[in-house]
Order: structure tokens, then C-alpha cells, then sequence
């Protein structure tokens, strides 16, 4: 199993300016202990995400960091001119070296989309034509598309991305229905739901990946976020994780509640005994941390952990405390249970 961090940069209630210093000295931080990568979310007009610019944030990131890979998860394609984007994105890779991970998708809040003047009822159709035009322009060198919403002529593409064809792409995925897609294009998923559900669909994946004659070996990360604390004691840990969530919950929650709406397949609540019980939060000493990992591994079959260490009101101390128990003594052991499953097989 791979470790990589998620952060949806919500609002905790320090000044903005040292709030973003302290997430990045967390990526400082990513980057010595040996996480993958760090991913962010995409959000507008919510304490939800005091990071709507991602471009902005991952340059910094991008000169902090020195191995750490980095990206948006993801990029709201509805809210950007196409063109822009993959202008933007090929800057990015180039800035930190061919380390960035492109994520994808169409936006999960329709109030955010209104805000910029977008229609969430036509956000699949241009959430698709969007992602056709950027494969178009990494792979040309110029851009020609005649579509419903864009339309290019004989554009000339000075830019190219570090990585080549173009940065590893990451997809946020609800159902096995998807995966045709992902394997065509060889996507990284994110999968977050139930237990049976998420093995269902990582289930899937391997199947379709070996039936379309790709290796093993080359199998795409398949992830899930789990909010994460780590303390000398269990009971320490879960109060620190208590009062983070409730924060964190309460931005999560907060465009919904003011527009009098329910969010659309999500789990998560402000009840923070039953997202522990449903085991979306993950809090306790190494040892117990250690025994939940290896637990969701083993019901759900994924190969990625996004821990999301910094969240609601964790103080800085708090989270890299979190980032540094976690990376020293879960996962040596992690990759030596990994290493003994192999052995035996």
C-alpha cells in the first residue's frame, strides 16, 4: 500500500497568511518522512476550501518540495476555459519537475457552479467536452475542436507538461459504472463509501485492467481518504479528532445547510461517533491506527491511503505530530506486512 495526504484546506481559524504557511510547512513535512503525494480539493465561497485557487497553492508547494508529488483533486473542469487549464497545468509540471497529479471532475456542489454563473444541469456534457479538449491539446501541437460549448482553430500550443503524454490523471469514482472509463484512460481513483461498495469497485478495477491486457504491476493507485490522528494515547487521539471533525464537518456542510440541502452520496455527518463507527476517521495510538489500516485494506481492497492529517481546528503541532507518528511507525510496518503477504504467495 502507498501513502499519499489529503487536505481540503478548510478553514480553522487562524489568519489566512499563517494558516497557508502552516500547510506548507506540512508539505515540507510530506516531503522529508516519504509520503507520495499531496492532494487538494477544489472549492469556492465555503470555509469548506480557503485554497480555491489550486494552481496558486501547488506552485508554492512545487518549490517547498523537493520529491513530494502534488496536485488538485480535483480540478472543477466546468469552472475553467479549457485552454487556460492545460496552459496552466503544463506550467505547473514544469515548475516542480514533472511531480504534478492532474484530478478531474465536474464539481460536487451545484451551489459553487452557480456562483461562477455555470448550470449544474449541463455539467456532465461540458465536464466532457472540457476533458476532451485538454487530451486533444497534450496531444497536438496545436488544438482544433468544434464542440457544443468550445471551439478552437489551428491554436498554437507553446507549453507542454513535464510528463509526457501528460500528468498521471485522478478521478473521483461512486460507482462500478465508471470503470470502463478509468481503465481506457488509465486513471488513479479515489473511491469513498462503503466498505462493500469501494471493494466492489476496486474488485472491478483489477478485473477490467488484466481483461484490457495491462500488467499487474502498472495497476493505478485506487485510494480513499481517511481523517487521521495519532497520539501517545487512544483517548488523546480521539479528543483531538473529535473537536478537528466537528470544525471540519460543519464547513463541509455549510453551503448545504444555508440552501436548505442534503449533500448527494456522501457519508459523512456531523455525528463524529458514527463516522469513527463507520470507520472515516481513524484516531488512536500507532498501534491502533496500524490495526484500522490494515483492517480497510483488507475489506476494501484498495492499494492508496489519503491521510488527511490537518483538518477543522488541529493546530499545527497537532497534525504534524499526526504526520510524523504515522509515517515512522505505520508505515515500516505496513510495507513490511505487504512485504511478508508477497513472500507467501
Amino acid at each position: 500500500m502507498k501513502f499519499g495526504v489529503y487536505d481540503h484546506i478548510d478553514k480553522s481559524g487562524a489568519p489566512l497568511s499563517q494558516f497557508y504557511e502552516d500547510r506548507l510547512r506540512l508539505a515540507e513535512a510530506y516531503d522529508r518522512l516519504g509520503y507520495r503525494a499531496l492532494h487538494t480539493a477544489e472549492h469556492h465561497a465555503t470555509p469548506l476550501g480557503m485554497s480555491p485557487a489550486a494552481s496558486v497553492f501547488h506552485s508554492a508547494v512545487a518549490q517547498r518540495t523537493k520529491r513530494l508529488r502534488f496536485g488538485p483533486l480535483v480540478y472543477t473542469l466546468n469552472l475553467y476555459h479549457p485552454l487556460r487549464l492545460y496552459e496552466e497545468i503544463c506550467q505547473l509540471d514544469q515548475m516542480g519537475n514533472g511531480r504534478l497529479e492532474m484530478g478531474v471532475g465536474r464539481g460536487i456542489s451545484p451551489f459553487e457552479l452557480r456562483y461562477f454563473g455555470a448550470d449544474p444541469e449541463l455539467g456532465q456534457p461540458m465536464y466532457v467536452e472540457a476533458f476532451e479538449v485538454l487530451m486533444k491539446a497534450f496531444a497536438n501541437d496545436t488544438l482544433d475542436h468544434q464542440g457544443r460549448f468550445y471551439q478552437f482553430k489551428e491554436v498554437p500550443l507553446e507549453l507542454k507538461p513535464k510528463q509526457q503524454p501528460h500528468p498521471p490523471i485522478w478521478y473521483g469514482i461512486g460507482n462500478p459504472e465508471s470503470i470502463p472509463w478509468c481503465v481506457s484512460h488509465k486513471v488513479n481513483l479515489v473511491a469513498n463509501g462503503a466498505a462493500e461498495m469501494v471493494r466492489k469497485i476496486t474488485d472491478g478495477y483489477r478485473a477490467s485492467w488484466a481483461a484490457a491486457g495491462y500488467a499487474e504491476a502498472d495497476l493505478p493507485c485506487m485510494g480513499s481518504t481517511r481523517h487521521m490522528v495519532l497520539a501517545p494515547t487512544d483517548a488523546e487521539a480521539m479528543q483531538i479528532a473529535k473537536r478537528g471533525y466537528l470544525r471540519w464537518a460543519s464547513s463541509y456542510l455549510h453551503l448545504f445547510k444555508k440552501n436548505n440541502a442534503q449533500p448527494r452520496f456522501s457519508m459523512y455527518t456531523e455525528d463524529f461517533e458514527a463516522a469513527h463507527k463507520a470507520g472515516l476517521i481513524f484516531a488512536g495510538t500507532p498501534d491502533t491506527v496500524l490495526a484500522q489500516v490494515r483492517q480497510m485494506e483488507q475489506d476494501t481492497g484498495l492499494n492508496y491511503l489519503l491521510c488527511r492529517f490537518a483538518f477543522g481546528d488541529l493546530s499545527f503541532e497537532e497534525s504534524l505530530r499526526s504526520t510524523e507518528l504515522f509515517a515512522r511507525e505505520v508505515m515500516p510496518a505496513m510495507n513490511e506486512h505487504s512485504n511478508d503477504a508477497v513472500a507467501l504467495a
